[in-house]
């Protein structure tokens, strides 16, 4: 009978009774778990019941053998028993001898030649034994090797006499060897006082025993060693088969094993014992550790075995999972053989098919058309293949297409289409064709290969920009890491100083890697807003000038800064921001410099009175068109390098996207081999003084002489002074003497007193003597500092010192006076040698011997009082310090060199 309307369909039974079936299999799964896990927890709690009545018998045991071993030492005299009576021993073979004795409950046997006090000692233990062994129904054996006669005693509560009258054709023959053999081995190890056999099988009785050794020293003799078989079969339930059991050694990985497994709730604890169990193999391995023994109790119980037992003793609750899943598999088979038949709705559903076949055919992105030619009817068409119908003969269309493979073009309001024809398998004058518009094709195609090719091209961008961040990431890393290995090794201190200096330079370096990273990251994300406070640019630029004063000296490069805002004029904008941006253009520039001069330009644009440029020159290697490609997009190509340190492909883009951020722009112009030119725009506008005090003519009043010869300097300091009120002079050849305050030169050998000696290799203000001081003119903080102590010295001398007073002062600080007497020999003999020697050993680039040198020097110009030329000797030992450190040796020329000038004019003074 065929139920209708029925709303449980063939294939919801279906899949109820499917998902019947994994209920039952899930159930059945569950029940096989929880089984295996009680059978698991069973075995679990018998073998730490088992482990712990195993490790109390081995305590007993081993109270039982110091007390045993207490009562050998304490035998003395002849043989006698307990009662006075004197001790019997039957020989029962040439060197086997059973002990006499009243009480059997224990036989003794003594195996070798012996004395009487081995007979007493056999005894006394015989004795002990039989009361402590009284009560046991289970075998026990005694074996005691004597360490003063190399005698073995055997006692046991096994019958002896009996079995010994047969020795050699006993098992007890292999026995006592073994024994003996086992015994001896544990006399050799010496670090081991106690020792356990695995389990044993007794020969006669279904009981398994293991043998426990010990060890006891005694000076001038062998060692004395007892071992005693103590059986386990009583400790052993009914439920466990005694063949499965093994006792192994345990060591320190089975310690850790145990540790992990319990970690992972593989194991059960109690207060003393920890039961493991994992499968190995086709086994499953249950095993736990004595507590106060080096032994690990196992149980090993095959999984065949295992399956068999459970599937014995829980057969129905799986059989009766398994009927019904074979009657639901048996009801599946059946609904699908007998129950599907043909539904009502079934033109319904084809009505559907078909409505969606239309829908497909009408959204085709191509003209479709199918014909029958035997009847002339249009069976299917779309919208496209409609409009291009009454331009089309498909008569012709066909016969052309059959005779070129079933593809042709045609033309139709002049755009080129191609037809594709489909004989139909199922009538055989029905044919389908498909109109695709050639042109589009053709357009669509070239758009896709654009397309390709712009893919191509971000993949491989993409990965020579993780190359190149990768090479610049791995570089101060491997650098690292070569240090630390040198510094591990390194055994002079002037070494390690050296190689830690250079790993915090890398360390600093890989930081500011990650800090402009972090910065771009911010700048992506939209995170990164400039602060808004006021500073000064010109301390920013100070600033920063001196802190790559060191890369510049190390490199022989000139610095030129032309500052030409006011000083103290104070700018708003992100301070830090702009150090960055002024910092990574100074280091690239650098280090694509290899000789020349590098000039800093701080200008303020005319017709933007809110916005700085910022003008940095050099005359390097130049930068060519690939990596200019850095400016758009970081780590395009690799940045350039130097001998020192590595430039960096995030440079320029961070400073464009910071500039971008203020306001502003960065324009590089670059030519190969000549130099290159970077421009930044900033908006930094300034804070209106006008309401401060007129305090920039801070040296107003002031004459200064600028003997310059470097014309470009002269105009640095020149604008400088002006901006101070300082009016500048410069020396006339016709005139003999000009008055002046200061003077302000670049050669060592023009100075005089009140001068300042202005080079590029300073970073700060360095004393050649109380009225000479050496500057960087870059610097203008330092060199405005210089000239006020000079300035404020020259004022003391004037008010304090009377003019007698300052004519004699002058006279007795005159050089000629001090070298005129008995020095002038002594002097012309030594210095000019020790001066000669400056320049072997700086051209040799022997530091030691050259600090040597120039502290002897010292000592001489401080024994004649002449203190400028102990200030340049002290000038030297210093640049000599840190060029061990740094390995910079540019400073050590210069210092030889003035050093030298002096000398030559005291010279031409005393003469």
């Amino acid at each position: 009978m065929q139920i209708k309307n029925l709303k449980l369909t063939s294939a919801a039974l279906t899949r109820s009774l499917i998902l019947f079936i994994l209920l039952l299999l899930l159930s059945l799964w569950l029940f096989g778990f929880h089984a295996f896990n009680a059978y698991l927890i069973e075995k679990k709690h018998s073998m730490s019941t088992l482990t712990a009545g195993l490790q109390k018998r081995i305590d007993t045991y081993r109270f039982v053998t110091d007390q045993l071993y207490d009562l050998s030492l304490a035998t003395n005299g002849g043989p006698k028993d307990n009662d006075g009576t004197s001790l019997k021993e039957t020989r029962l073979r040439p060197d086997v001898f059973y002990v006499d004795k009243p009480h059997k409950k224990t036989d003794a046997l003594i195996f070798g030649v012996h004395d009487a006090a081995t007979l007493s000692i056999a005894a006394d233990m015989s004795a002990y034994l039989d009361i402590l062994w009284g009560s046991e129904g289970n075998t026990y054996s005694l074996y005691y090797l004597n360490g003063a006669d190399n005698s073995l005693t055997l006692i046991s509560t096994q019958p002896l006499r009996d079995t010994a009258t047969r020795f050699e054709d006993s098992y007890i023959s292999a026995l006592i060897k073994s024994r003996r053999t086992e015994m001896l081995q544990q006399a050799n190890i010496l670090d081991q006082r106690e020792s356990f056999s695995p389990l044993r099988k007794l020969r006669l009785q279904n009981d398994y025993y293991f043998t426990q050794r010990f060890i006891f020293n005694q000076p001038g003799h062998l060692a004395t060693i007892m071992a005693v078989d103590l059986p386990i079969g009583d400790l052993i339930p009914l439920n466990m088969a005694r063949a499965n059991f093994s006792l192994v050694a345990s060591d320190d990985a089975d310690m850790d094993t145990d540790s992990a497994e319990a970690g992972n709730g593989d194991a059960d604890r109690d207060n003393t014992q920890r039961v493991t169990s994992h499968i190995k193999g086709s086994t499953l391995e249950i095993g736990t550790r004595l507590v106060d023994a080096p032994l690990k109790l196992l149980y090993l119980v095959p999984l065949t075995s295992l399956t068999v037992d459970l599937l014995r003793n829980n057969l129905w609750p799986v059989v009766i999972p398994l009927l019904l899943i074979a009657l639901s598999i048996f009801g599946i088979y059946l609904i699908r053989q007998h129950f599907l038949r043909p539904r009502e709705n079934m033109a319904l559903a084809l009505r559907s098919r078909q409505i969606l076949s239309e829908e497909v055919i009408a959204n085709l992105p191509l003209g479709l058309l199918v014909y029958d030619f035997s009847s002339n009817n249009l069976v299917a068409s779309n919208k496209i293949a409609d409009h291009l119908l009454p331009h089309l003969s498909l008569q012709k269309i066909a016969n052309l297409a059959q005779a070129h493979q079933g593809i042709i073009q045609a033309t139709v309001n002049n755009e080129v289409y191609e037809i594709r024809m489909f004989k139909s398998r199922l009538s055989p004058d029905t044919y389908l064709f498909q109109l695709l518009d050639h042109d589009k094709e053709v357009l669509v195609n070239k758009k896709l290969q654009q397309a390709q090719q712009e893919l191509n091209k971000n993949h491989q961008a993409r990965r020579t920009i993780l190359t190149n961040f990768q090479h610049e990431l791995n570089q101060p890393l491997m650098e690292i890491t070569t240090l630390l290995d040198g510094l591990l090794h390194a055994e002079a201190e002037e070494k390690r100083l050296r190689l830690m200096f250079n790993l915090k330079t890398e360390v600093g370096r890989l930081g500011a890697l990650f800090d402009n990273l972090r910065l771009l990251t911010q700048l992506e994300l939209q995170d990164w807003r400039p602060k808004q406070e006021a500073f000064s640019l010109s301390a920013l630029v100070d600033e920063l000038l001196a802190e790559r004063m060191p890369a510049l000296n190390q490199k022989g490069l000139s610095l030129f800064n032309h500052y030409r805002l006011p000083f103290n004029q104070q700018h708003t904008g992100d301070r830090e921001a702009v150090k960055k941006i002024l910092s990574l253009l100074l280091d690239y520039s650098i280090i694509s410099t290899q000789y020349g001069k590098i000039v800093l330009s701080v200008d303020q644009d005319p017709s933007r009175p809110d916005t700085v440029i910022l003008s940095l020159s050099d005359t390097g290697n130049g930068i060519d068109a690939k990596e200019l490609a850095n400016l758009q997009q970081p780590f395009v190509t690799q940045a350039q390098k130097d001998h020192y340190q590595r430039g960096s492909g995030l440079s320029w883009f961070l400073c464009n996207q910071l500039a971008r951020k203020m306001g502003g722009n960065l324009d590089i112009h670059s030519k190969i081999d000549i130099g290159t030119r970077y421009r930044v725009r900033l908006t930094l506008p300034y804070v209106d003084i006008t309401q401060q005090d007129d305090n920039e003519k801070i040296l107003g009043g002031t004459v200064a002489m600028l003997d310059i010869a470097n014309e470009e300097i002269q105009e640095i300091i020149s604008d400088m002074l002006q901006q101070w009120g300082v009016e500048c002079i410069h020396p006339e050849e016709h005139t003999l003497v000009q008055e002046h305050d200061l003077l302000l030169t670049d050669d060592p050998s023009h100075l005089e007193d009140f001068a300042i000696l202005v080079q590029s290799n300073e970073s700060g203000i360095t004393p050649l003597t109380p009225c000479r001081l050496k500057v960087n003119y870059n610097l203008a903080a330092s060199l405005l500092d210089a000239m006020l102590q000079l300035m404020e010295l020259r004022l003391a001398q004037t008010d304090i010192i009377p003019p007698d007073e300052s004519e004699a002062a002058g006279a007795a600080d005159d050089p000629a006076a001090l070298l005129s007497g008995d020095y002038l020999p002594l002097f012309v003999e030594t210095v000019p040698v020790d001066i000669k020697r400056l320049y072997t050993e700086a051209e040799s680039g022997d530091l030691p011997a050259l600090a040597q040198t120039a502290h002897r020097l010292k000592g001489v110009f401080a024994m004649l009082n002449l203190l400028p030329g102990k200030l340049l000797c002290e000038t030297l030992e210093q640049h000599i310090k840190q060029a061990i450190i740094d390995n910079d040796n540019s400073k050590i020329g210069n210092d030889i060199r003035q050093i030298d000038v002096f000398v030559i004019k005291l010279l031409q003074h005393a003469r």
